[in-house]
């Protein structure tokens, strides 16, 4: 497979595929592709479409498949932001937030990933319920807004809104620590709880999550009570 991502605030991935190859993908998520890409529709059984739905994506994925030559077909990102190729390997599984997937080859595996730790499954938000991505070949995810990566060593610990977490490596951990002091909380507009995330591994974070995105519009709209 050869692919090319093009675009800026709103990218899109164009994928060239060889006679054979094929990608799984969301469903809903292809933008174009020349005529013979076949698609097949596919729930894999009923735990892993309930792991889709619990971390975001639709129950069903589509698998395209290049036919009687070399196939191109192309995955628009569903907001402003990025796109990111990532390569997954048995040893080396990556952790992304919930509906950052976009598409993949075949051989990447796409599980649903609960964070556990602590206090983390009851008030970690949108971070709480997140996706692996795991076994080998090229994943694609969406990154909301631009990216800023770190690298943590052992132990090292970083506090982020957990909306701005867009994909760790899966040697990282999350857990939640509660904001102290009254008028921190009542007046600091941060909420109850900051996410920390420990290293080994890197992080990528994002400056525009969603759930920010959507507050800013709503905040503009004219109030019509």
């Amino acid at each position: 497979m050869r692919y090319e991502i093009k675009g800026e605030s709103m990218p899109v991935v164009i994928c060239n595929l060889q006679n054979g190859e094929s990608l799984n993908c969301e469903a809903g998520a292809m933008s174009w592709m020349s005529p013979n890409m076949k698609m097949e529709t596919s729930g894999g059984g009923a735990g892993k479409m309930l792991g889709r739905l619990f971390s975001g994506e639709a129950m069903f994925q589509n698998k395209y498949t290049a036919y009687g030559g070399e196939g191109m077909i192309a995955f628009a990102s569903s907001m402003p932001g990025s796109i990111l190729a990532l390569q997954i390997t048995p040893d080396h599984p990556v952790i992304v937030q919930k509906r950052g997937y976009l598409a993949s080859e075949s051989g990447v595996n796409l599980s649903v990933s609960f964070q556990k730790k602590g206090l983390s499954g009851f008030f970690g938000g949108e971070g709480f319920i997140m996706q692996k991505l795991s076994g080998n070949g090229t994943a694609f995810v969406e990154i909301d807004g631009s990216t800023v990566e770190y690298v943590l060593a052992q132990g090292q610990q970083i506090i982020v809104n957990t909306g701005n977490i867009a994909m760790m490596d899966a040697t990282c951990s999350i857990d939640i620590q509660q904001v102290q002091g009254v008028k921190n909380v009542l007046f600091g507009g941060e909420g109850l709880f900051n996410t920390i995330i420990t290293g080994p591994g890197k992080i990528v974070l994002q400056t525009m999550p969603l759930s920010s995105l959507s507050a800013s519009i709503s905040s503009a709209l004219p109030n019509k009570g």
